[in-house]
């Protein structure tokens, strides 16, 4: 497992036992966020949409730092390349506010590395915010990633065996 951080998100990276189409299958599918997110507890797909694609909507209801509050928040997938990467944008108001990825890479013992990455939008607002809350919001949100990768590393490795 790594972490990664800098500017204005962080990320977590962790090699599971599956290929990129298995691991691919659960990270894009929103539906599923709930199994492995400890603040999303459910998540669907807006305007008609049933699946990932760039462009489509969705909307995950947040438990924030899983005691509250909880609100709804619309996304929109921005990149969505099919056992590669999964990127989607937070949207408030119409306006982007954090952005999160999920990137696959194939590794030499023939299972995925998955790095899973926040990014807030580079605004006075959000540096504001960052400079205050930063270390916290930072610190749970790796928690937060880590628990996640590994729940979805679970699944996949036991589907697997």
């Amino acid at each position: 497992m790594t972490f990664g951080s800098g500017g204005l998100g962080a990320s977590v990276t962790v090699s599971m036992n599956a290929p990129p189409e298995v691991v691919w299958a659960l990270v894009s599918d929103i539906t599923r966020t709930g199994e492995f997110s400890p603040e999303t507890l459910e998540a669907e797909w807006l305007n008609g949409a049933t699946g990932p694609a760039e462009g489509n909507h969705f909307r995950g209801h947040v438990k924030r730092n899983g005691r509250g509050p909880m609100y709804w928040t619309e996304c929109v997938v921005d990149v969505c390349v099919p056992e590669t990467e999964f990127t989607f944008t937070v949207m408030l108001n119409g306006s982007r506010v954090n952005t999160w990825s999920y990137k696959l890479a194939a590794n030499d013992d023939g299972g995925t590395d998955v790095t899973e990455s926040f990014a807030l939008q580079d605004t006075l607002a959000n540096k504001i915010y960052w400079k205050l809350l930063g270390p916290f919001r930072r610190k749970t949100n790796i928690e937060n990633m880590t628990t996640t990768l590994e729940r979805i590393r679970a699944v996949v490795e036991a589907d697997a065996a």
